[in-house]
């Protein structure tokens, strides 16, 4: 048998990780490994250290799940962001497929189980990922949007350029020019 895994909600930054291997510590849990979202333990933990655990988690923000829908939500955002912010570049795949073959579970499935819970579906939750990377890429100014647009695999700059001002109600361009405006104006005070 592998070794086990508890997934948390709400774990979005390295500061996260190591609050969580601290928790950990305290309560005498061993991990093998502490990504977003996860924990690989070695053996199972009590009822009483789960529980422990949870309150200590609560009290700093993040949230034990054990519910198997609340699970495979957490596991289907935790691939999407991964594949989005992660990496080097979007794979040229088929998004459907990708998350079937990395979570081994029918796209519809996966699909109706996060609409159901999220209120959005998995489509809307990967372009708004999708647009905050850009964002991301905007401010750090080392990629035109041509680069942008195929490193996040858009069919286009214009396709890309029309979700950006859909989501955020503004052009890249000017986006762009926004904060380059923030920052010239911070100098000046």
């Amino acid at each position: 048998m592998g070794n086990l895994k508890i997934y948390i909600k709400y774990m979005v930054s390295l500061r996260c990780i190591m609050v969580v291997k601290e928790e950990l510590r305290k309560l005498g849990i061993r991990y093998v490994n502490v990504i977003l979202g996860e924990v690989e333990i070695f053996e199972k933990i009590s009822e009483q250290q789960r529980e422990t655990l949870r309150e200590n988690l609560k009290n700093i923000g993040l949230e034990l799940l054990d519910d198997k829908r609340a699970v495979m939500i957490e596991r289907i955002k935790n691939v999407i962001i991964d594949l989005i912010h992660h990496s080097t570049s979007v794979p040229k795949v088929n998004f459907s497929e990708f998350l079937s073959e990395k979570l081994e579970y029918d796209y519809t499935y996966l699909s109706n189980i996060f609409s159901e819970v999220q209120g959005i579906t998995i489509q809307q939750f990967i372009i708004f990922h999708k647009i905050e990377k850009v964002k991301e890429l905007l401010l750090y100014d080392e990629l035109n949007l041509t680069e942008i647009s195929y490193r996040l695999d858009y069919s286009s700059v214009s396709h890309l350029s029309n979700q950006f001002k859909k989501i955020t109600g503004l052009t890249p361009s000017f986006f762009k020019q926004m904060r380059a405006l923030r920052k010239s104006s911070l100098k000046n005070e």
